[in-house]
């Protein structure tokens, strides 16, 4: 018996037809580049920073528009709420708030102040800035009350839809249109709530606090929290202008004004809870 070494080169190719593997030289090793996923990232927004620049002037035109800023912020929470709830009960639901802000705007104008566009803040919903302030409570009120009552007929439009559809998805969108509107009525400034009943009797404030402040332990959540401070700062700047002149001439209210108010708001406050009622479903999204 011979080695495989021991044949001759004639023997080998009949036993072994199959050329042995012989490494070859095949270049330079090719490293893979860095950061390769970040590139991949990174390439659309690139593409888009080039279209952007080269229709910067169209552009710089739509940033002059109180519209973009509206628009852009409405984008940023419907990215927020849809990574809860998915993007369509998102869109609705910033819809809806949207609805919700248009409300206060009309109101605002129809008073002839300067009013700001709706700004949308993630998992706070949104707010108007007004430039002019109301004359007294009893305008601030109907300001107040405006947005959820635009608000309520625009959850109601979705009620009626889902009744019409047959579609679970919507009626669970209307009742989160009510639910947002009546929680906006909780009597406590900076909310509609605390604006409206600043036209009834300054006690409601108080009230607001202590309810929302065993709200937070009953129903710990860190929202709760950010806006019991802000309440807790609006609630303290007002008790500190009560003996300011100003100030009492700005909630001199009268009855009839008192009573109109306090009318709407409980009336409001009782067909949002029905309306929650009626869209409540069972079923989770």
């Amino acid at each position: 018996m011979r080695w495989v070494s021991q044949l001759t080169p004639e023997e080998r190719r009949e036993d072994f037809p199959y050329e042995p593997y012989e490494p070859s030289d095949w270049g330079p090793v090719q490293h893979e580049p860095r950061f390769r996923i970040l590139r991949k990232l990174a390439a659309p927004f690139i593409a888009l920073g080039l279209l952007v620049w080269k229709l910067k002037f169209a552009v710089l035109a739509i940033f002059k528009f109180k519209l973009f800023a509206t628009s852009a912020s409405m984008l940023v929470s419907i990215a927020a709420y849809a990574w809860l709830w998915g993007w369509k009960f998102a869109v609705g639901f910033v819809l809806l708030i949207f609805v919700h802000e248009l409300g206060h705007v009309i109101e605002a104008k129809r008073q002839g102040l300067d009013v700001s566009a709706p700004m949308f803040i993630p998992f706070l919903g949104a707010a108007i800035a007004l430039r002019d302030q109301p004359v007294n409570a009893w305008r601030e009120a109907q300001i107040g009350i405006a947005g959820p009552i635009l608000g309520s007929i625009g959850a109601a439009g979705v009620w009626l839809a889902a009744e019409q559809l047959d579609s679970e998805f919507l009626e669970a969108l209307a009742f989160t249109g009510f639910f947002i509107n009546l929680f906006n009525l909780l009597p406590v400034v900076p909310l509609d709530g605390g604006r409206i009943v600043a036209a009834i009797h300054p006690i409601f404030w108080l009230i607001g606090f202590a309810g929302l402040f065993g709200l937070i332990f009953l129903a710990p959540n860190p929202i709760l929290i950010v806006i019991l401070f802000f309440v807790g700062l609006e609630l303290w700047r007002r008790w500190q202008e009560r003996g300011n002149p100003e100030a009492a001439a700005y909630y001199d209210v009268k009855p009839w004004q008192r009573f109109a108010t306090a009318a709407a708001y409980f009336g409001l406050a009782a067909l949002l809870v029905l309306g929650m009622s009626a869209s409540h479903v069972e079923k989770t999204f």
